[in-house]
């Protein structure tokens, strides 16, 4: 598709949570709150030119690396609340975006993320092949108070569940979709400390894809004193996915 004569390098869009996206209290759930950052940034990238479709015909196309998203609300059922993306860098295989969420004249929500141009047929990063001078970046304007890290995983985590990739777990990539990767982790919390909206910030890093029928096991590690949990994802002898959670 043709870069749209809408384009703009900052793009805010309007969302309204709806039932189907929320917890039992009503809030919005962190899944679906990345699913809302990932609509945000994929139509910015649509506008812009460099989208799925456009990436494809290069078999081409943009994966998660790492995220970090701050939270100080969250959103409940029949807000509307608008997402703003930009640029911080794009060069060759990989790109840094933010992200914001306000509510009613507020932020709510930051998040960073970084992205690799991926061979959809080789299965390995490389330079993207469409243009993208048009996006003007914003290096310094930067939506989290702390950016994404390295997670650290040790090896003694506890193994708390063992798990078989399903087909409901794949996307238009034909892997593993990082928005599963948090859910499957998620579902091992103490459900209070979500109802709770506990959870301050939280990190992801995806460092192998996982496909149909591969079997893993998730790992649960806790520090001392109950501010931070870790979980990890293993396929085998290798790490797939990290996540840190910072609690309240």
């Amino acid at each position: 598709m043709p870069i749209s004569p809408n384009f703009t390098s900052i793009l805010s869009k309007d969302w309204e949570i709806n039932f189907t996206q929320c917890t039992p209290n009503g809030f919005l759930k962190y899944t679906d709150l990345c699913n809302i950052l990932q609509l945000t940034a994929a139509a910015h990238s649509e506008i812009g030119g460099i989208s799925f479709t456009d990436m494809q015909e290069f078999h081409q196309a943009w994966v998660l690396s790492r995220m970090r998203v701050e939270i100080i609300d969250l959103p409940k059922w029949r807000d509307v609340v608008t997402v703003t993306t930009w640029i911080n860098s794009l060069e060759n295989s990989r790109s840094v975006r933010a992200l914001e969420i306000h509510a009613n004249g507020k932020k709510i929500v930051g998040c960073e993320t970084f992205w690799a141009v991926f061979n959809t047929q080789l299965r390995r990063p490389e330079a993207l092949a469409l243009p993208y001078e048009h996006f003007e970046l914003y290096p310094e304007k930067r939506a989290t108070t702390e950016g994404f890290s390295k997670i650290n995983i040790t090896h003694e985590k506890e193994a708390i569940f063992e798990k078989t990739v399903y087909l409901s777990d794949l996307d238009i990539v034909n892997h593993v979709n990082n928005v599963k990767y948090l859910e499957w982790c998620l579902d091992h919390v103490d459900p209070k400390k979500i109802l709770k909206q506990e959870v301050k910030s939280f990190e992801m890093n995806f460092m192998k894809e996982l496909s149909l029928q591969d079997n893993v096991i998730i790992h649960e590690g806790e520090n001392d004193n109950q501010t931070i949990s870790t979980f990890s994802i293993t396929k085998g002898e290798k790490t797939s996915f990290a996540l840190k959670l910072h609690w309240k």
